[in-house]
């Protein structure tokens, strides 16, 4: 059974949280859509504008007293938007992360260039250095496994549009991967190229599916192109 998008009306309106548009929620998961600029986690600089701590505050309805929270599953990049989930109790955060590389995670992205494939798949070994920067060895000791799947939607002189499957859930893989195939995702500030005019990183989690842990259905969650990809391989 397929449940997609279910309808989801907030009981609370005045605690929704800004900057999340809920897809779907019950006793054991919320399904957001994040927007980009908005961390999933706090971080030393930042507490409070993130997806954990607006949900957390969701979940408590205004009562800083409730022992209700929510618990970080996987993570997107602050600027990267698109499917997030949470879950409710540290049981489901199991289940789902023991169960994460079953799960499918498609990603849209907007690339500089043209691929010269139009479609496959990119496998390195990802390690990060000192300065939080990611990057390929070809050593399997030394890197963790990555792969991308990658199919060209739609292209232009100077960009392509990507359909991408996440295999693996390295940090930064995505950027990384194109990056190093000399196509970085536009607007990437760390591993792209500087240019002027791009709005924002064109990455977005278009759609996760994944295996309820109480019920054992399979949930695909959908979110739309953002409508800027399109634009800019006009």
């Amino acid at each position: 059974m397929i449940q997609e998008n279910l309808p989801f009306k907030p009981s609370f309106a005045k605690h929704q949280p800004k900057g999340l548009t809920i897809l779907y929620e019950d006793q054991d998961i919320i399904v957001v859509n994040k927007i980009n600029g908005l961390l999933t986690m706090g971080t030393e600089r930042e507490k409070e504008n993130t997806a954990y701590f607006l949900l957390t505050d969701y979940v408590r309805k205004g009562n800083q007293r409730s022992r209700n929270r929510v618990f970080i599953v996987h993570r997107l990049d602050r600027d990267t938007s698109g499917v997030l989930v949470f879950a409710k109790t540290e049981p489901v955060k199991r289940f789902l992360q023991d169960n994460w590389k079953d799960f499918s995670k498609k990603y849209v992205a907007v690339v500089h260039g043209q691929m010269s494939e139009k479609e496959g798949n990119i496998t390195t070994y990802l390690v990060e250095n000192s300065m939080g920067r990611m990057y390929s060895v070809s050593n399997p000791d030394k890197g963790k496994f990555s792969k991308t799947g990658f199919k060209v939607l739609k292209e232009n002189a100077k960009f392509s549009l990507l359909e991408i499957n996440l295999f693996t859930g390295t940090k930064n893989q995505i950027r990384v991967h194109f990056s190093e195939k000399g196509h970085p995702v536009a607007g990437d500030k760390m591993y792209g190229v500087s240019e002027k005019g791009i709005k924002r990183l064109a990455l977005h989690s278009v759609s996760l599916t994944l295996i309820h842990p109480f019920s054992k259905k399979t949930m695909i969650f959908e979110t739309a192109v953002p409508p800027y990809f399109y634009e800019l391989v006009k």
